[in-house]
């Protein structure tokens, strides 16, 4: 008996359990012979603990085998549950190639484990997976005007949606969201003001959320819809200028308000290609955050007076009676005369004060109650 290996691997408990109904012993009264608690003899059978040393003991001693019968039955058995070092190495390796687990990990998005089965079912949990080679699904597909979404950027945007499946806002009223454009204007005289964004967008139905992006994934906004209601706008702020955040945040309601996002996601980086490749949907956003920026007209005349001798004076005064702050002037106006390097210390940094009120995931916070 003591030299039998099954033909099949299974749990020693089971092994056990025919045991104890072969000499017509309950779990409890083989307890009582071996001094220990039934709970402990209940958790072998149902494969929940593990067979020790000490437990080998005395699991002979009450059956009349050796203790290195049982010892083998558990090594055996752990053995068959450890896949081959191949397996487990391409494995890994493969799961890591294809997603940012390092930088997952180090946000917190999903736990660490030395497991790789345990490390790839907690990556296919965040991404509603099945299996690491299937294609990542989000509600729709995506809309985006040139390439496809890389998983760098999946990973973000899943996170995006995990925070804003968590936020809880009133019902999206696209009448309220068009009049807090109004109250959101009044906030673009001074950086300070922007800490009441987040409020304004929430009253409207808007979830706002700020998820610092992953290196090398290139994205800057994006736009989708919760079940194709609830409207959520995601900013990295890598770009965190005064100008690129008032451009990309207005570029991103736009989405909202013509109902961009309800059939596949829009997702933003301002970096590829022209504009004249941007699909209408993209142009349409572009063409309200800058007028929303400033009004285009105006700033047409400005530049036909003053160009190519731009003072200090007659731009500070052109952003005073556009009711502005110069750094949003300033970005408008080096887009359009392509010099960027105008004006560019009148645009003053404002992450800090967008994530002092916004969800924010990044940037020195760590969210781990999700």
């Amino acid at each position: 008996m003591d030299n039998f290996e099954p033909a099949e691997v299974f749990p020693p408990g089971e092994f056990l359990k025919d045991a104890l109904e072969n000499l017509g012993w309950t779990q409890t009264e083989f307890a009582e012979v071996i001094g220990r608690p039934t709970r402990v003899v209940n958790e072998i059978i149902a494969g929940k603990r593990s067979i020790t040393p000490e437990t080998a003991r005395e699991l002979a001693a009450g059956l009349g085998t050796s203790a290195q019968y049982w010892l083998n039955l558990e090594s055996a058995y752990q053995l068959s549950q450890v896949p081959p070092v191949e397996e487990r190495i391409e494995r890994e390796a493969a799961l890591r190639r294809r997603f940012p687990i390092r930088q997952m990990i180090k946000r917190g998005w999903i736990e660490a484990s030395s497991d790789p089965v345990t490390l790839e079912r907690a990556t296919l949990d965040f991404f509603n997976l099945r299996s690491a080679n299937d294609p990542i699904q989000f509600q729709h597909a995506a809309r985006r005007s040139s390439q496809d979404i890389t998983d760098l950027q999946w990973a973000w945007i899943f996170r995006v949606k995990q925070l804003a499946e968590y936020m809880s806002v009133p019902m999206y009223s696209e009448a309220k969201l068009r009049s807090g454009l109004i109250e959101l204007e009044r906030l673009m005289m001074a950086p300070e003001e922007i800490r009441h964004i987040p409020r304004i967008l929430s009253e409207c139905g808007v979830r706002f959320v700020i998820v610092e992006p992953i290196p090398g994934s290139e994205i800057q906004g994006v736009c989708f819809w919760l079940d194709g209601r609830a409207p959520v706008i995601g900013l990295t702020l890598k770009r965190d200028y005064i100008d690129r955040f008032w451009f990309t945040l207005r570029h991103e309601i736009e989405h909202v308000l013509n109902g961009d996002g309800k059939d596949g996601i829009v997702v933003d980086d301002f970096e590829e290609g022209s504009s004249l490749d941007l699909p209408a949907f993209e142009k349409a956003a572009n063409e309200a955050a800058a007028e929303f920026c400033v009004p285009q007209a105006s700033l047409s005349n400005f530049i036909a007076r003053h160009h190519p001798a731009y003072s200090v004076h007659n731009f500070i005064g052109f952003a005073r009676l556009m009711n502005r702050h110069p750094g949003i002037i300033a970005g408008q106006l080096q887009r359009r005369i392509n010099d960027h390097r105008l004006f560019k210390k009148h645009q003053p940094r404002v992450r800090e004060i967008v994530v002092s009120t916004a969800l924010t995931d990044g940037y020195g916070k760590v969210l781990t109650d999700m």
